[in-house]
């Protein structure tokens, strides 16, 4: 493999693990707080890239406009699924508000069925996205660099709001001890819609970015990749934004250099991304930088 097939599979591999960075966020932020894998989260990453399909379809907004309001709708749509699956179980058994979320994911994705079609449509990439130009003898498409920059944006804006905000200052209060923040006066249910909120804005962002990079969308199309956001933030340590954002960078170079520098293998490209999962459960349950936390009994 020469270098600049190397460098080209770099930037590759970055574009791809920042869009499971964004997804991954959302379920270490749910995860983090009320110990709860969301898997819906696949299906609000689904929601986000066909409300800018109809906005730009339908409404004939300008892309950018549509960019923005695909990701607010989706927000409130991660909201309203947080008040009708999860709230009314927070007391629940864990098992029970995991069964919800199992339910919701096969509630969105045949809703979507019945709603969208089962047929796929094509998505309707702008044409700067699609120019490519040179730095030396690589070869670069604008998509390739505009994902990891504007995903680096939304994980900066995040940082930001957890750890310099007094919303953020809640949503860590309540990751700790969730009886002690309401004593201190914390409003747990509209800081658990916050986090849903977003966290499912990134998902749509992730989203729409991927219809972007694969420009076609379907009831299902986020299954997959939420799966292997799941596993990126099972690698990076779930309960960790910065373990999230690793564990997606991570995933996605090794799912890229593994079908340049083994390219008989690329039909397990899926099957590599679980057998991360399996190794990492084996070998560091806790992820990269995730810590150990007892159960409480």
């Amino acid at each position: 493999m020469t270098w600049v097939v190397f460098l080209q599979n770099v930037a590759n591999g970055l574009s791809l693990g920042s869009l499971y960075a964004l997804v991954a966020i959302g379920y270490t932020m749910v995860y983090g707080i009320l110990r709860l894998i969301n898997f819906a989260h696949g299906d609000i990453f689904m929601l986000g890239a066909y409300a800018l399909f109809y906005l730009v379809l339908v409404f004939t907004l300008p892309w950018w406009l549509s960019f923005i309001i695909a990701i607010v709708i989706t927000a409130i749509m991660g909201v309203l699924v947080e008040r009708a699956a999860y709230r009314p179980l927070r007391n629940a058994p864990r098992i029970s508000a995991l069964i919800s979320a199992i339910g919701v994911s096969f509630f969105l994705e045949n809703v979507g069925l019945v709603v969208f079609g089962g047929r796929p449509k094509p998505f309707a990439v702008p044409q700067f996205f699609t120019q490519d130009y040179s730095i030396g003898a690589v070869r670069i498409m604008n998509l390739t660099w505009v994902i990891p920059v504007l995903s680096m944006a939304l994980l900066l804006g995040l940082m930001y709001l957890v750890y310099r905000t007094k919303a953020g200052l809640a949503m860590r209060a309540i990751s700790h001890d969730m009886e002690t923040s309401r004593l201190m006066a914390i409003d747990v249910n509209r800081t658990i819609s916050l986090t849903f909120a977003v966290g499912s804005a990134l998902a749509a962002a992730g989203g729409i970015m991927w219809a972007l990079k694969y420009p076609q969308i379907n009831p299902l199309m986020g299954i997959i990749p939420g799966l292997k956001a799941f596993i990126a933030a099972v690698l990076g340590g779930i309960g960790s934004i910065p373990g999230a954002m690793l564990g997606g960078f991570l995933l996605g170079m090794m799912e890229i250099m593994l079908v340049a520098f083994l390219p008989a293998l690329s039909g397990f490209r899926d099957a590599f991304a679980f057998l991360v999962l399996i190794v990492i459960l084996l070998v560091k349950p806790s992820g990269l930088m995730g810590q150990e936390v007892k159960e409480k009994v």
